[in-house]
C-alpha cells in the first residue's frame, strides 16, 4: 500500500477566482481528474493529500494552468482539457507573435483559441473559425494572410463577405459599386491598415494583390495561389457557402469565419455555416476552431454584454 503524503500549494500572481471559475466550475473539472486525491482549496491555498505521484502531477499541471492564465488572461474549458490530456500549450507570449505590423506593432495570438487557429493553419488548407463578436477570429485570420503574403507563400489575399445587410437596396445607395459596398467591407480594411503601410496597401489593392469584394463576386472564379477569407459566413446560405468553398484552387488557403448567433438572413434556418461544418468536420485537411466569450479582446464590457445576451436568449 502506497503511503499518503500532504502538500500545500500557494497560488501566486493571479486571482484564485480566475482559475477556479464561477461557482468553482473549473476547479471542479480539475479535481474530478484526481479521484484518489483529497483536494481542499481556501482562497489562494490548496491542500493536497494522497500518493506523491498524483500530487506531483497535480502540481505540475496546475502550474501550467496558472502560466496559461498569466499569458492569456482567462481560463476556459478547452485549456483545461488540453493541459490535463498532456497536450502542448503555448503560454509564452513571445511564441505567439504572428507578424510585426505598422510601426513595429506586434500582431500576436492573444488567447488560446487564437493560438489554436495559428497552429491548425499550418496543418490544414481549410479552417472554420466560429465565435462571438470581438473574439479576434477574423483579425487573426487576416494576420495569417498578411504573413503568408510577406513570406511569399501565396501571391494574393482575397477577403470577402456577404453584403446581406444591403440586400437588394444597393442600387438605391449613392455612388459607384465600390462606394456602395465599402461600408460592409470596412472591418476588413481596418485590420489590413494595422498590418500593411497605407501606400503599400493602396498599391496592393490597385494591382490585385489584395482583393476585397462581396461574396457574389466569387462566382465562377478559381482561386489559385491565394489566401482567401470568407467573413460573416453565418449570413451565407448552404448554396452560397458551397459556391465559395468550391472556388479553392491549387496552393490555396481558405479560412471561413462567422458568428452563428448573429444571423441577418430573413430566415435563420437558411444559414449554411453550421450545416457545412457538421458534414465537413471529419475530413482530413479541414479543421474547426470554436471561439468563445473568453477570447473576447475588445473593451472589458463587451465580454459581459455577450454573456448577458447568452443568458437571456
Amino acid at each position: 500500500m502506497k503511503e499518503n503524503t500532504e502538500k500545500i500549494i500557494e497560488i501566486k500572481g493571479v486571482e484564485p477566482v480566475d482559475i477556479y471559475g464561477a461557482n468553482n466550475v473549473f476547479f471542479n473539472l480539475i479535481t474530478a481528474k484526481y479521484p484518489e486525491l483529497k483536494i481542499v482549496a481556501r482562497g489562494n491555498i490548496i491542500k493536497l493529500s494522497g500518493v506523491e505521484k498524483d500530487i506531483d502531477d497535480f502540481e505540475s499541471k496546475f502550474t501550467m494552468l496558472v502560466e496559461y492564465l498569466e499569458s492569456y488572461g482567462a481560463v476556459n474549458h478547452s485549456a483545461i482539457d488540453h493541459i490535463y490530456s498532456n497536450e502542448k500549450l503555448l503560454v509564452n507570449r513571445g511564441e505567439n507573435i504572428i507578424l510585426y505590423g505598422n510601426n513595429g506593432r506586434i500582431i500576436q495570438a492573444r488567447t488560446y483559441n487564437q493560438q489554436r487557429l495559428v497552429e491548425l493553419y499550418e496543418q490544414n488548407d481549410l479552417l472554420f473559425a466560429t465565435g462571438p463578436a470581438g473574439s479576434g477570429k477574423t483579425y487573426t485570420a487576416i494576420a495569417l494572410a498578411v504573413r503568408a503574403l510577406k513570406n511569399k507563400e501565396v501571391k494574393r489575399i482575397i477577403l470577402t463577405r456577404p453584403a446581406v445587410e444591403a440586400g437588394e437596396r444597393l442600387g438605391f445607395l449613392p455612388g459607384d459599386m465600390k462606394e456602395k459596398l465599402d461600408p460592409y467591407l470596412q472591418p476588413l480594411y481596418d485590420a489590413l491598415n494595422d498590418m500593411i503601410p497605407l501606400r503599400k496597401l493602396q498599391s496592393y489593392v490597385e494591382d490585385g494583390t489584395v482583393q476585397i469584394a462581396p461574396l457574389a463576386y466569387m462566382r465562377g472564379r478559381t482561386l489559385d495561389n491565394a489566401f482567401v477569407i470568407l467573413d460573416e459566413a453565418q449570413n451565407t446560405t448552404l448554396g452560397q457557402i458551397k459556391m465559395f468553398l468550391t472556388r479553392m484552387g491549387t496552393n490555396a488557403k481558405f479560412i471561413v469565419t462567422g458568428d452563428i448567433t448573429q444571423i441577418d438572413l430573413p430566415r435563420r434556418a437558411d444559414s449554411g455555416l453550421s450545416q457545412v461544418i457538421t458534414f465537413l468536420n471529419n475530413i482530413k485537411g479541414i479543421a474547426v476552431v470554436e471561439f468563445d466569450v473568453t477570447d473576447i479582446v475588445r473593451h472589458r464590457l463587451v465580454k459581459k454584454i455577450v454573456e448577458a445576451f447568452d443568458k437571456n436568449n
